[in-house]
């Protein structure tokens, strides 16, 4: 059933790729290509999570230089070619990732199977200066929030290892034809930000909190926070002029500007809580800065943790992985430079 809505949606959305006569794209095939949920444990703890079915296509990325709120780095609009993917219906929760980071009292080392990897992965160490969840709580629902660009890569490589399916963190382009869900407008529903509110944990709304994910109206692809909530980390480093870098008269497949060893300058998308509407639109981009690390007496030494409360991630899982993007892994180290 997901497939007939997505492809209802993606029919009209296509034909606006400029200047291509005969646009090809990537086909999927909509019995093999179907969402599922994904349940990982840990000593006996268990945490689930949907996977919503994405289909391929072609769009526009960025913004017009008409829309309100729009910045030059979401400039010039380029075509894009997306392949079939799996991206996480809701942002990941404290449920998920306490079973990656968190020391469990019985737990025994595996003796062999893909537990033995997975716990083979370093892990963070608890931030001993403040509550790890910021005294907004850690129910199994809410949002997993401050943490590092290399927190979420490295979970990203612990769940693959523990599932034995490769997922990481979505590509900017990846994101963003996710979160348009087949519609070139502001918003995922539209062009009035005055209906944000029905889709969104913003400034106007959150009691300066984050809330548990899925409680607000998803897409018209059945992903939920996409706008607002937690602001999400994409694989992507920030590069304000990278848009200009394609051609605006043909398909770009899966553009990625490859993260590199640099604590900060990554993407987050979609907004948060504590953003206005117009930071959470689906083309704006915003980048993470040392300042956000500002109050944090371990620096430089931390590199799992940060002082965003705003900041979370979702997780994708590619049906055809692009080549850049096999063996992806953080390059931070406590030796990264700022």
């Amino acid at each position: 059933m997901v497939f007939c809505r997505c492809a209802l949606l993606l029919i009209p959305f296509l034909v606006l790729v400029p200047t291509e006569p005969t646009p090809k794209y990537p086909t999927i095939d909509p019995l093999a290509h179907k969402s599922y949920t994904e349940t990982i444990e840990r000593d006996g703890v268990k945490a689930s999570f949907e996977m919503i079915a994405i289909p391929g296509g072609a769009f526009l990325m960025g913004s017009p230089a008409s829309e309100k709120g729009r910045k030059e780095h979401e400039g010039p609009l380029h075509p894009v070619a997306i392949k079939p993917l799996w991206l996480g219906k809701c942002e990941v929760t404290w449920g998920e990732y306490d079973l990656f980071w968190e020391k469990k009292p019985n737990e025994k080392p595996p003796v062999s199977g893909p537990d033995k990897k997975a716990d083979a992965i370093t892990r963070p160490s608890k931030a001993n200066h403040h509550d790890i969840d910021w005294g907004y709580g850690r129910g199994k629902n809410q949002p997993v929030i401050a943490l590092h660009h290399h927190g979420a890569m490295e979970y990203c490589r612990w769940l693959s290892e523990k599932t034995g399916k490769v997922y990481r963190l979505p590509t900017e382009a990846e994101w963003e034809w996710a979160c348009r869900a087949g519609t070139k407008s502001a918003f995922s529903f539209g062009d009035d930000a005055k209906a944000l509110g029905d889709h969104a944990w913003i400034e106007a709304n959150s009691n300066d909190m984050p809330h548990p994910v899925g409680t607000k109206k998803p897409n018209a692809w059945g992903l939920h926070d996409m706008h607002g909530n937690v602001a999400e980390w994409c694989v992507d480093q920030f590069y304000a002029k990278f848009y200009g870098t394609f051609p605006p008269d043909r398909l770009t497949l899966l553009p990625t500007k490859l993260p590199d060893n640099r604590r900060f300058g990554q993407v987050v998308r979609g907004g948060s809580w504590i953003d206005a509407s117009e930071q959470c639109r689906s083309a704006a981009r915003d980048q993470s800065v040392i300042a956000w690390q500002k109050k944090d007496p371990q620096i430089p030494q931390s590199i799992w943790w940060n002082n965003a409360d705003w900041v979370g991630f979702r997780v994708v899982r590619a049906i055809e992985e692009h080549e850049t993007l096999k063996g992806l892994k953080s390059k931070i180290t406590k030796e990264s430079p700022n």
